[in-house]
């Protein structure tokens, strides 16, 4: 059997955390800042954590060795 590869999109965007949880940068703060109100602004910053099941997909499709 060939190894899994895991996805290089993938790996850009999604890390594990150590009890195995998948960790993402939340979305809308590559550009257009001066649209967004100050409050969304603060609120896009860090990361936030993908529910159980998604998080299981990822994990399952594009992070089978993470």
């Amino acid at each position: 059997m060939p190894k899994l590869k895991t996805k290089s999109g993938a790996k850009k965007r999604f890390k594990l955390t150590g009890t195995g949880k998948v960790v993402y940068a939340q979305r809308g703060k590559q550009h257009g800042m001066i649209k967004r109100t100050p409050k969304q602004i603060r609120d896009l910053r860090g990361t936030s954590v993908l529910f159980k099941t998604d998080g299981e997909k990822v994990k399952k499709f594009f992070l089978p060795n993470g």
